[in-house]
């Protein structure tokens, strides 16, 4: 049997011409004549879930970190297209008998991935993070399950609709689905380029598990490297005003390619608002509370911090999701055209498109095991709980249309919608408020995650039946991964707040706080939020508000040199050393692109990539094993 390359059923022209074409019906009438190829060429195969599976559940706990540690998550599709087509070759050197899998095999294996390990943690280390802080104690382990289960489904379920609308007819770039289909491509054509472009994901992989493990393991040869910053910058304890800053949580810098990775995919822009933030919150603003306030710590002040940081961040999502109105509006045309957008396709597509009908089956079933969940583990009432599977399915709608657009998945202003919504239906219930947001912001990454892969499967021409149960089954696949590491890498309140330092489970800790006393008064808003922290609320907010608002009207030329609202924000929620890696990865990744473009082009992307799921990776395995270590000795 020979191996199925992508030229032989489809040819340049013909991708040219399906690409290139305006009008909708004839694009889609050359989409199933000329490059559709899911009747004869293997896609939904054993060995193609089995793979995305496995590699989706080593994703999800790295993912399932980098959320802890930096409060980003990283796509993992594309890492898994190159991980797949590498190892799968590796072994047919070992096994000859093997036959390559088709590049609708590896489309059918990234949608069981990116499900695995995007589309299930979103929230866990968030919401779920949120809650150990506030409560001090798990959520049991079985509805950490079934709601990632049920969240994640709710996704994948609210997207079926959205294909024909937003893929078909309206063509929507979901560049990350680009990426990877043109990715696969330039592998199944067998480009020089495009396999050492893989190879140099696979290298710095492995040098990235070695970075963290000499950083992270309890070795004789673990690097250490905390620098003394005032001591090396001259008139420095004239700027700290005769505060400690060697004291100060997280200052220093840590070793390791996962943060330098980070800031090499992330761009200047953002890592160096985070840094300026970073230099301000600890050599400025931290010191002067202190030298005013005799009873402020250098703890105390970075939890302080974090108000001033989500204030900033949760301004500016909402107000560029309110200035984004044209995208919203498009999103409920979008819910109303899909009808008409139906009658319009042949029998043939009516067979390999996912039928609406699935949207009902799949719907109840998981609408009513949430709603069952939240009454159960929440006290979350009946009608509330219901609301929130309605949330799910309208924030879906605009987060779907958001990621085609725009390739940025609004997954905090999804949840900050549904707090803000629940802060006045049920006022002082944190948890409520809390756990709302966990559903629709997951529910509303899952959809994106699963049309993203839709994309990519329809430039190579993928049956979408296929993909669509690819990609349910790469949900189990994640969740039976990431809900045993999260109770093993976190196994209680003490390791969260003080090992991970987690920006973005701050960020939801925070928001639910004050929404949970903002219809009490200012007495209790003062218990806990200080007066002070209250100031640093507006000043964010202000801030964050009008970063939006130059993003969205001001000129290129200016644009560019704005610092960034997500930078700021972040850079006063996570600590020195994290604001400091991101930055020297940026500034690497700038060097880098001006001194040779060219090959910046080709391998900054999969070498940062690489570098990030490596050290991750390693970094939560040493984790857990920290953590068990702890708890034997315990016992």
């Amino acid at each position: 049997m020979e191996d199925p390359q992508v030229n032989e059923d489809t040819k340049a022209s013909d991708i040219a011409a399906f690409e290139n074409e305006e009008d909708p019906d004839i694009r889609h009438k050359i989409w199933l004549e000329k490059i559709y190829q899911g009747d004869h060429v293997p896609q939904l195969t054993v060995r193609a879930i089995i793979m995305g599976g496995l590699l989706g559940m080593l994703m999800s706990i790295s993912n399932l970190y980098t959320t802890l540690k930096l409060g980003w998550a990283f796509g993992v599709a594309l890492t898994a297209c190159v991980l797949s087509y590498c190892i799968w070759n590796s072994m047919r050197v070992l096994m000859p008998k093997l036959t390559q899998m088709s590049i609708l095999e590896n489309a059918c294996m990234q949608s069981t991935a990116s499900a695995a390990g995007y589309s299930t943690g979103s929230t866990i280390g968030m919401a779920f993070g949120a809650y150990l802080l506030i409560t001090g104690v798990h959520v049991d382990g079985w509805i950490v399950f079934w709601w990632t289960i049920a969240t994640a489904c709710l996704g994948v379920f609210i997207a079926v609709p959205l294909k024909r609308q937003l893929i078909n007819r309206e063509f929507l770039a979901f560049p990350d689905g680009i990426a990877c289909a043109t990715t696969l491509r330039s592998l199944y054509s067998h480009s020089k380029e495009a396999v050492q472009k893989a190879w140099s994901l696979v290298i710095t992989m492995v040098a990235g598990a070695i970075a963290g493990f000499l950083s992270k393991g309890d070795f004789a040869w673990q690097i250490t490297m905390h620098l003394k910053l005032p001591e090396m910058i001259p008139f420095s304890s004239m700027l700290i005003r005769g505060a400690d800053l060697a004291k100060m949580p997280g200052f220093g810098f840590e070793p390791g390619l996962l943060m330098i990775g980070a800031g090499m995919i992330i761009g200047m822009r953002v890592c160096a608002s985070m840094f300026l933030g970073s230099v301000l919150l600890y050599f400025f603003f931290a010191p002067t509370i202190i030298s005013m306030h005799e009873t402020a710590s250098e703890g105390t002040i970075l939890r302080w911090a974090v108000w001033t940081g989500t204030s900033i961040l949760v301004a500016n999502g909402l107000a560029a999701f309110a200035l984004q109105w044209k995208t919203i509006a498009r999103a409920f045309q979008t819910a109303g055209s899909v009808k008409a957008g139906e009658s319009e396709t042949n029998a043939k597509n009516d067979q390999i498109e996912v039928p609406i009908k699935w949207l009902i089956i799949g719907l109840i079933p998981s609408s009513i095991l949430m709603v069952v969940l939240e009454v159960i583990a929440f006290n979350i009432s009946v009608p509330l709980g219901i609301l929130t599977v309605v949330m799910s399915f309208v924030l879906a709608l605009v987060a779907c249309r958001a990621t085609g657009e725009t390739n940025i998945t609004p997954i905090g202003a999804m949840g900050k919608i549904t707090q803000l919504t629940y802060a006045f239906l049920a006022p002082s219930n944190i948890t409520t408020n809390l756990m709302a947001a966990s559903v629709t912001a997951n529910a509303a990454v899952a959809s994106a995650d699963l049309l993203t892969d839709l994309k990519s499967g329809y430039l190579l021409g993928a049956n979408p039946r296929k993909q669509f149960w690819a990609q349910f089954i790469g949900v189990f696949f994640g969740t039976i991964a990431i809900v045993p590491a999260w109770f093993a890498m976190v196994p209680n309140k003490e390791v969260l707040e003080n090992y991970y330092h987690p920006p973005s489970t701050m960020m939801w800790k925070a928001m639910a706080e004050a929404l949970s006393v903002i219809t009490q008064g200012a007495d209790q808003l003062s218990k806990v939020i200080p007066p002070s922290a209250q100031m640093g609320i507006l000043i964010g907010a202000f801030i964050g508000i009008a970063l939006a608002i130059a993003d969205m009207y001001a000129p290129k030329s200016i644009k560019k040199f704005l610092p960034s609202a997500m930078g700021l924000g972040l850079s006063w929620v996570m600590v020195f050393a994290n604001s400091f890696g991101f930055f020297v990865g940026a500034l690497l990744g700038l060097i880098w692109t001006k001194l040779r473009q060219k090959n910046a082009d080709v391998y900054l992307i999969p070498v940062a990539s690489g570098a990030i799921a490596g050290e991750s990776l390693m970094c939560a395995i040493i984790a857990i094993i920290k953590a068990s270590q702890a708890i034997s000795l315990k016992l």
